[in-house]
Formats: C-alpha cells, sequence, structure tokens
C-alpha cells in the first residue's frame, strides 16, 4: 500500500523476477480500481464522465443471460464503453421474444440466431473497439462457467433459480462482485377478468466476503427443487403444487420491455454508484433493493441486515468439485 491508499501487488516467477499486477481491485460498499502504472494515487473518476468511460474501457464485464432484461443491461455497458462484454445465453431467439430483446428482429426469429450472437452483430456495429466473447451455453456448462470468471464484474440477469444459484456461487469462489436484477408481473383472474397483481423488480449487489443471494432468500432450496422437478417432470411437478408442496408458477404477461428497462437502469445504475460514487447518503444501506411500480413502493436493506450462512466457496477459485457442485463436473 503507498501513500494515499492505493495498493500495487507484484508476483515473482521461479527465477525472482517480478512482473507488476496491472489491476489490484478491492470490493466492498465501494468497488476501487487500482491500476499498476498509477505512481500517485488518483481520486475516483467522477461518474458519468469521460473518465469513468476511459476506466471501463479496461474493465471486462460479464452478462449473464442475454433476453428481456440482460440484453438491455448488455447494451447499456456496451455504450458506455466496457472494453470487454462477455454474454453467457444457451438460447435461440423466437417471434415471442422480438418485443424485448434489443437489437433482435424477426429475420433473426426466423433463423433461429443465437442471442449471444445477435448481441455480439449488433455490438460489433455499436462499439466495434469493444471485445465480445459470445458463449452460446448454459451458465451451468463448464465452459461457460469458466468464461464468466474471467470477467472483472459479473451481472446476473437470467430467469431460472439454477443459474442465479451457480452465478452466486462463481462471484464467491472467483471474489467477483454481483449484480443480480429479476423482474415479475404476476396477474390473477377475479369475477371482473384478469388484471395485474403487482409489478415487482429486485436488484442485489453482492460483494466478497458478504452475504449471498441464497442468504438473502433470493432463491431457496425447495424453490430449486420445484424448478427442476418442473423441467425434468412436469407430471410430479403440477401435482405436488396442487398438494401444496411446491410453491406454484404464476402467469406473466409478455409485453414488459418498460419493466425491463426500469430494472436494467436501476442494476446498472448501481454498479455505477458503487464503482463511480454519487449517491449523497453512501452505498452501504442499498445491498438489497425492491420496487413495486403498482403500489409505488421501494425498499432497502444494508449487507449486515441478512444472517450469514458461510458456504466455504470465499475464494476459493475453480477447484474440484466446481463451484462446491459435484453434479457441475460432468457438465463439458
Amino acid at each position: 500500500m503507498v501513500p494515499g491508499g492505493a495498493i500495487k501487488a507484484r508476483v515473482y516467477d521461479r527465477a525472482m523476477h517480478s512482473h507488476a499486477i496491472d489491476l489490484v481491485a478491492a470490493y466492498g460498499d465501494n468497488l476501487n480500481f487500482y491500476w499498476g502504472e498509477d505512481h500517485d494515487p488518483r481520486p475516483r473518476p467522477m461518474a458519468f464522465g469521460e473518465a469513468m468511460k476511459q476506466e471501463l474501457h479496461r474493465l471486462s464485464i460479464a452478462v449473464v443471460g442475454v433476453s428481456g432484461t440482460g440484453s438491455i443491461v448488455a447494451e447499456q455497458v456496451l455504450r458506455m464503453g466496457a472494453g470487454e462484454v462477455i454474454v453467457v445465453d444457451f438460447d435461440h431467439i423466437e417471434d415471442k421474444n422480438l418485443n424485448r430483446i434489443l437489437n433482435s428482429t424477426q429475420a433473426d426469429a426466423a433463423a433461429k440466431a443465437l442471442k449471444v450472437d445477435v448481441f455480439k452483430a449488433a455490438a460489433a456495429r455499436i462499439s466495434p473497439q469493444t471485445r465480445v466473447r459470445a458463449v452460446p451455453l448454459d451458465v451451468s456448462k463448464r465452459e461457460a462457467i469458466m468464461a464468466a470468471a474471467q470477467a472483472d464484474i459479473i451481472f446476473s440477469c437470467v430467469d431460472g433459480l439454477e443459474a442465479r444459484h451457480i452465478c452466486d456461487r462463481l462471484a464467491s469462489a472467483m471474489l467477483q462482485p454481483l449484480f443480480d436484477v429479476g423482474v415479475t408481473i404476476p396477474v390473477r383472474t377475479p369475477s371482473r377478468g384478469m388484471v395485474i397483481a403487482n409489478i415487482s423488480g429486485r436488484v442485489d449487489y453482492v460483494q466478497p466476503g458478504g452475504t449471498t443471494l441464497a442468504d438473502r432468500g433470493v432463491y431457496t432450496p425447495e424453490l430449486l427443487e420445484a424448478e427442476y422437478l418442473r423441467r425434468t417432470d412436469p407430471i410430479m411437478y403440477a401435482a405436488r403444487v396442487q398438494e401444496g408442496y411446491m410453491p406454484g408458477a404464476g402467469q406473466e404477461a409478455p409485453a414488459v420491455i418498460c419493466v425491463n428497462m426500469h430494472a436494467a437502469s436501476a442494476v446498472v445504475l448501481e454498479f455505477v454508484a458503487r464503482a463511480y460514487p454519487y449517491r449523497l447518503d453512501g452505498n452501504a444501506v442499498f445491498a438489497h433493493n425492491e420496487f413495486d411500480l403498482a403500489a409505488e413502493e421501494r425498499s432497502c436493506a444494508t449487507d449486515g441486515a441478512f444472517p450469514a450462512n458461510p458456504t466455504g466457496l470465499l475464494g476459493a477459485g475453480l477447484r474440484s468439485p466446481l463451484l462446491g457442485l459435484p453434479g457441475l463436473e460432468d457438465c463439458p
């Protein structure tokens, strides 16, 4: 640590020759980046300024899930100047996606184009100086995990709980800051017809060593089991929902791009606020954020508001079993 608080590091090879580390990052309520060639401590760049854009061009950002919300998150970090964007999604464009995935077209749906390839093609036109790595795999696959592990920052924009569970464990194992976003618009059918029950969203920032998404109840073992059963045995799943043993899945309205944009902007702003602080009250209180647009209600909570249950994964890297989940060892 040098005067002023900046942190520098070097490694030594077998011949005891030193090599400077390009970047040392300190992740807490704020994200601090210390660059090896900076001889004097520098103040953090101002949010939304040219210096912020220049620093973002040196960072690698992974976006897991590039559908309704994820395509908007990926577009934002691309246009803000990220040097590398790693997009992970196994799925193809379909007609039903065209109302909420940016840059998708009828031709993409007809060709069943991969969502990551659609983003990569658009990125080449928008920001050709940005490196885009398209990973057309489920995040549970080893290659996808290895790719996301290379990023400085992870955005989790997934629909499934298993994928969210993997992002949660990956961020802990690799000491990566994780920004997770989710949106739901359940409907109900009273006597007067189908109506919106609520329009809810959530943004979580998970810092290394802090409480995880699991600790915060974003997903539970019961919900993970329900999702697995729904995918592998729909008949059994329906029976257990009917019996009250499993949570059921409500209908969701499809024309939701305006809500997705609201949530995607919120999660990217959460990243900006922590890397380039602009909040008057600081960042500590905003670890877990919820909003309900139907009720016009918002709430937030600190990291310390949740009980921590250490998994033993913190800083474990990609040792076997991968992310502490033996089932992933069989995934190529």
